[in-house]
């Protein structure tokens, strides 16, 4: 299952059902498992674990080292969960030692051509990244959350789950889960209601989460006095507990 012209290191491990194109680099301490295929010419280097059924395509470079100043050779790790599919010119770093030396991707997520992925990053599960969109060290994709293309994402920010940014959004604070964010700097924007109806939220969740929005961002209340109203007018739910946990935890402040 491995072309002639590519090259793979004695010390990889390749489960026997994974594919690899020509002229593929495949260096040292690379884990990939089952029914991955790695297109011609991707570049993958380790430590990395890639898991089963990734679709890697040609000139991705997965697993390089940290484009980090204060990174001197440490073991880092990059560590990718199974079914993602991750298109031309992707590149993916390794984790810091800053940032506890592992970047992190779940599972099914789309991370489409020319995205980059930078050192430390926590992507969550069912994640698209459209064509373009950068995210700067340690940034952290909630689950179900889309980028639009050309998004760029100021390093140490958060995107919530289920949540969407507007394309060519600058992203300097963090988006808010449930909710849409767009312009440079980006601004709240309202919720994701197509994003929600297509994940399967039912009308009463989807209202739900608009009044989080309407007292949160619409208000005129500042965080701690809208999170209050939030506490004591609405019925704690487990959305409700996602959108009041997510803004307590922010640490550059919530796109408003």
């Amino acid at each position: 299952m491995i072309h002639p012209t590519a090259i793979v290191d004695e010390s990889a491990r390749l489960h026997k059902s994974v594919k690899v194109g020509a002229y593929a680099f495949i260096g040292p301490d690379v884990e990939i498992e089952e029914d991955a295929e790695i297109r011609h010419h991707a570049v993958i280097e380790g430590p990395t674990q890639i898991g089963p059924r990734c679709r890697i395509f040609p000139f991705a470079s997965i697993g390089l080292e940290p484009q980090d100043k204060k990174f001197h050779g440490e073991v880092s790790h990059l560590l990718i969960g199974s079914d993602n599919l991750i298109r031309e010119y992707v590149t993916i770093n390794r984790g810091s030692e800053v940032g506890g030396g592992v970047t992190k991707i779940g599972h099914h997520n789309w991370i489409m051509a020319y995205c980059h992925v930078a050192h430390d990053c926590q992507i969550g599960d069912h994640v698209v990244m459209a064509n373009g969109t950068t995210l700067g060290g340690h940034v952290e994709i909630g689950d179900y959350a889309t980028l639009g293309g050309l998004t760029a994402i100021h390093q140490f920010c958060r995107v919530g789950r289920h949540a969407l940014t507007g394309g060519q959004s600058m992203i300097a604070q963090d988006v808010a889960p449930f909710t849409i964010a767009a312009g440079n700097r980006a601004k709240s924007a309202g919720v994701n209601f197509i994003g929600l109806e297509r994940n399967g939220f039912t009308p009463g969740q989807i209202e739900e989460i608009n009044r989080f929005y309407r007292i949160f961002f619409l208000s005129g209340l500042s965080k701690d006095h809208a999170v209050q109203k939030l506490e004591a007018e609405m019925e704690d739910t487990p959305n409700r507990r996602v959108f009041i946990d997510f803004v307590n935890n922010s640490q550059r402040g919530v796109c408003r």
